[in-house]
């Protein structure tokens, strides 16, 4: 995987704001950060969230999403991807996963995050 790539998968909560430092540190070379925050709703009435429970592959999940984001750096000019997804008890109004990218330029990065984003909320293990 490259280097520019982070794929964590993790119970503990992440924070967003250290995350994108994390991405940006000494670098001159990036002109977008296009962030993704999902984030646990809970919602009114019969509709409400209590709480989520995720589950993932140990191994399968990492890999397959490491695919993809190999996949979007080639495809778009990025500088880096950072992809965090939480598993375990998620109670409302706690963070679920942060999707980065960074790129010179913004489509790129607004392009690339679309694309990972579909493809963590329809078919990641």
């Amino acid at each position: 995987m490259s280097d520019n790539v982070t794929i964590r998968i993790q119970t503990g909560d992440f924070d967003v704001n250290a995350e994108i430092a994390a991405l940006t540190a000494s670098r001159t070379d990036i002109g977008a950060v296009v962030t993704f925050s999902g984030i646990c709703r809970g919602g009114e009435g019969s509709d409400a969230t209590t709480a989520l429970t995720l589950e993932h592959y140990p191994g399968m999940a990492e890999a397959e999403i490491g695919r993809h984001a190999e996949e979007a750096m080639a495809r778009w000019p990025l500088t880096g991807i950072t992809i965090v997804h939480r598993t375990g008890r998620i109670l409302p109004g706690e963070n679920i996963m942060v999707v980065l990218t960074a790129s010179a330029h913004r489509q790129a990065a607004f392009q690339s995050a679309g694309f990972l984003m579909g493809y963590l909320k329809d078919h990641a293990p």
